[in-house]
């Protein structure tokens, strides 16, 4: 059964055992889960990541449906699903258990989805589709966390927030979270000491390295790479902003072509562009296509479960990326 993100603190819980969450807003899934489900069964989650489960099927099985093995008010949670889990699932809801909740999260799933056609279809489940935020709700998250805190801030400095979270909730969470800390040490919050303290990298070369590569400067990308080590965690990050970078000139590109005016669009341009920006993404807006564009971020979508499958290599991987394109 389908049901909208907002309808789901309505939804009747006592009823319905199997949910699936799904879609490119991670953040927003889990904050539905810490602040929705979590609450009512706190001390009884079980975590199990998709790999695990497919690698011990058998196990897995026996310890659901082995009714011993759980309290009342326990949950599961499956993370990284995809296809490849629809027959463990779809066998252990029509076994009708009544004492466990199953939560799924998977990232973006296809009309001709299994596991997804299944949940739509069936009326004892669950599925809620999570879409990315836009400015507006993330924009409404940043201002109602300063009103909590008691924190006076500027508009310049919460579109700054923003951008600097590249419109991830969970890097948003982090940047908030940094500056509340920040607040107790510091009277005075500006938008000089809010630009040093917000960054989604620790090395700001990580994401000079995002733009030259778009630019297609082949000489300076190779010379960030060279002074640069990154770890298999900045890997995911340096791709997740490739991919906000990439969908921001994917929206530009398609914006430009019906106003004819790139610093009209540029201006226009919601979340904002910084003014340091700006040139930079003319630069790229000229030398890549629309095509090139839908291009990487399909290339980038799969290079980041490639990386995350072989984290040894993750940085080889991530290079050969970056200079083949």
């Amino acid at each position: 059964m389908l049901i909208k993100y907002l309808d789901l603190k309505k939804a009747n819980k006592d009823k319905t055992n199997y949910y699936l969450f799904y879609g490119p807003n991670i953040g927003l899934i889990e904050d539905t889960i810490k602040n929705i489900f979590k609450p009512i069964f706190s001390n009884n989650v079980i975590n199990y990541d998709e790999a695990e489960i497919l690698n011990n099927k058998e196990e897995f099985k026996e310890q659901i449906f082995n009714k011993s093995f759980f309290d009342h008010d326990k949950f599961i949670i499956i993370n990284r699903a995809t296809d490849k889990i629809f027959e463990i699932i779809k066998e252990i809801i029509n076994t009708e258990i009544k004492d466990i909740k199953i939560i799924i999260k998977a990232g973006n799933l296809e009309k001709r989805s299994k596991i997804r056609n299944f949940f739509e279809n069936e009326k004892k489940t669950i599925i809620t589709a999570f879409y990315e935020d836009n400015f507006q709700s993330l924009s409404l998250i940043v201002q109602n966390f300063f009103k909590e805190k008691n924190i006076k801030i500027s508009n310049e400095i919460i579109a700054l927030v923003i951008e600097r979270s590249k419109g991830n909730r969970i890097n948003l969470n982090n940047e908030l979270e940094k500056i509340f800390l920040f607040s107790k040490k510091e009277k005075v919050i500006n938008f000089d000491n809010i630009s040093k303290l917000t960054n989604l990298f620790e090395n700001y070369d990580f994401d000079e390295l995002v733009d030259n590569c778009l630019l297609k400067n082949r000489k300076k990308t190779i010379n960030i790479l060279n002074e640069n080590n990154p770890s298999s965690e900045d890997n995911i990050l340096i791709l997740r902003s490739f991919l906000f970078k990439l969908k921001r000139l994917k929206k530009l590109k398609s914006k430009i072509d019906d106003t004819k005016n790139i610093d009209q669009t540029l201006n226009n341009f919601k979340p904002p562009i910084f003014w340091k920006e700006k040139e930079v993404i003319k630069q790229q807006l000229k030398q890549r296509t629309l095509s090139d564009i839908k291009f990487l971020i399909k290339k980038v979508n799969n290079l980041e479960l490639l990386i995350k499958k072989n984290s040894q290599t993750s940085g080889q991987i991530l290079n050969n990326f970056i200079l083949k394109n």
